[in-house]
């Protein structure tokens, strides 16, 4: 059973190395987010705004297209949470190789986006509480999801880093410095 024990632990050390789970952020940068306020609705809907002047609203619920996928994004102010959605595919027919490699690339390329199955579709989310969600990480995250959903079936990449040792490779970071870049002058 020990042996057991420290194969587990060897197996675990190798998956996630301790460099990869070490924050890095430069000081400067923390104390910048510490500074951003909160996020607000009001707040949400000028970055989304700048990232599609096209932007379509009831309030609560915003509609942008990045790179001609359409992003829905859902806030709930009272349980402080957000949600970004992008549709994918229908679930139906998936294949059980089609469902492992999406959970493979939820554990290592996906990154803040997920692979998800609801209502029978396939989705690319993104899911964070709207208080502390920041500018630059609500950006990054709605690249990641659109990401995910135009490299379904190929690399199934957020498009930043691949985190530890999955079993994906190959990356797609274009999209998030592009945005990023949009987001700048707000």
């Amino acid at each position: 059973m020990k042996i057991l024990y420290t194969w587990l632990i060897a197996a675990a050390l190798a998956l996630f190395p301790i460099a990869a789970l070490a924050q890095t952020a430069e000081p400067d940068a923390l104390a910048e987010t510490e500074a951003e306020a909160a996020m607000t609705v009001e707040r949400l809907r000028t970055i989304l705004t700048a990232l599609d002047p096209d932007i379509v609203t009831d309030g609560s619920r915003f509609q942008i297209t990045i790179q001609d996928v359409p992003v829905l994004v859902v806030t709930d102010f009272r349980a402080d949470r957000m949600r970004a959605v992008v549709p994918i595919r229908s679930a139906d027919g998936m294949t059980t190789e089609e469902l492992m490699r999406i959970l493979q690339a939820n554990f290592d390329t996906a990154l803040d986006a997920r692979y998800a199955v609801a209502q029978g579709r396939l989705w690319g989310v993104f899911i964070h509480p709207l208080s502390s969600l920041d500018q630059e990480g609500l950006i990054s995250g709605i690249g990641q999801t659109v990401n995910i959903a135009l490299t379904y079936g190929s690399l199934y990449s957020g498009g930043a880093v691949q985190y530890g040792k999955g079993d994906s490779s190959g990356l797609q970071r274009e999209l998030i410095d592009e945005l990023l870049k949009k987001g700048e002058e707000i």
